[in-house]
């Protein structure tokens, strides 16, 4: 936790993001700041879907993926529209504590017996279902898997400022991971 720099006045913000999305993301979300209106996207949020998170930000603030981990891998065409159509230059990468895609196959028998319980599937299915997917989704650290998330869509967008930050769960607030 000693990588998290809190965000308790605009002043904690890094000089860097003064003045940008992140900035008012953070000012929205921990410091209460007062809605604008916005009638365009100004970045793209990816962030987990774990039902614990909700952000506090302005309608139209933002473009929102929610997908297990923050994982964007498998939502890069959405990432892209975004970009190309939604004209955003930022991506906030926003990862949590306490997160369920955490040593996942920990949780293939609850998983298994959840989709036949639930879903009405068979057992093999859901297992081969289970053994496909999980390892797309593992993660072993949030805060490692969120710096190397962003590192990897640098990679990809290297015109986009991509910004890694973490969601405490215990204080509903986010903070910077410093890299």
């Amino acid at each position: 936790m000693n990588r998290l720099l809190k965000v308790n006045k605009s002043e904690d913000i890094p000089e860097i993001y003064q003045n940008t999305p992140i900035s008012e993301l953070l000012e929205y979300h921990n410091l209460g700041k007062e809605f604008k209106e916005y009638s365009n996207a100004q970045l793209l949020i990816g962030m987990c879907m774990d039902n614990r998170k909700k952000l506090r930000i302005p309608e139209n603030f933002a473009y929102v993926i929610r997908t297990g981990g923050g994982n964007l891998r498998y939502s890069e065409f959405k990432v892209s529209f975004a970009i190309a159509v939604g004209d955003v230059n930022y991506i906030a990468l926003i990862g949590h504590n306490h997160c369920n895609m955490v040593n996942i196959f920990s949780k293939k028998d609850k998983f298994i017996s959840g989709l036949v319980e639930r879903a009405g599937w068979d057992p093999e299915r859901a297992e081969e279902h289970f053994v496909n997917f999980a390892p797309m989704f593992e993660i072993d650290n949030e805060i490692d898997f969120t710096l190397n998330e962003a590192r990897r869509i640098r990679i990809k967008y290297p015109k986009i400022h991509i910004v890694p930050l973490h969601y405490l769960v215990e204080d509903n607030k986010i903070y910077l991971i410093q890299e």
